[in-house]
């Protein structure tokens, strides 16, 4: 029997951060951030990734964020007169329109209501507003879509 082949052991420190470097690197490659193709395959399948198969025809993909655009403090405070008051747009079936009544009840809040659904008011309104969900809640001339009662303190108490 021969000897058995002496392990040999990596230098230690040094590798992981040489790990790090490399792929931090990596990440900064020009390719990296060229975009987003769209191409078909064969079957008519559409694919979307940063770069399409050799010999294979793509087109950019222009990215657009989920931005939300409101009506000018001004249209607010000529809606609103400018007022302090709490206004909540809602539905009868909706269960966050429901939390928000029911935190303004508990807490004391007081706030006028319309349904977008049934009152004339409240469907003009939120027409004006250019509202695309409810609740949509106003509170002089802050305005909040949906409901959370953290997101709320935090505007009423800033009014």
């Amino acid at each position: 029997m021969g000897a058995a082949p002496a392990l040999r052991r990596p230098p230690r420190g040094g590798g992981w951060r040489r790990f790090v470097l490399i792929a931090l690197a990596s990440c900064a490659l020009p390719g990296a951030a060229a975009g987003i193709q769209q191409w078909r395959d064969a079957d008519g399948h559409v694919h979307f990734g940063d770069a399409a198969p050799a010999g294979v025809a793509a087109t950019a993909v222009e990215v657009k964020p989920n931005v939300y655009s409101s009506p000018s403090t001004e249209a607010l405070a000529k809606l609103f007169e400018a007022s302090n008051d709490v206004v909540l747009y809602s539905a009868a079936w909706c269960g966050y329109c429901r939390q928000a009544r029911n935190y303004f009840t508990d807490q004391r809040i007081p706030f006028a209501e319309y349904d977008v659904e049934t009152s004339a008011k409240g469907r003009d309104d939120y027409a004006r507003l250019g509202a695309h969900g409810v609740p949509v809640i106003v509170i002089g001339r802050q305005r909040m879509n949906g409901f959370s009662a953290a997101a709320f303190q935090q505007i009423y108490r800033a009014r």
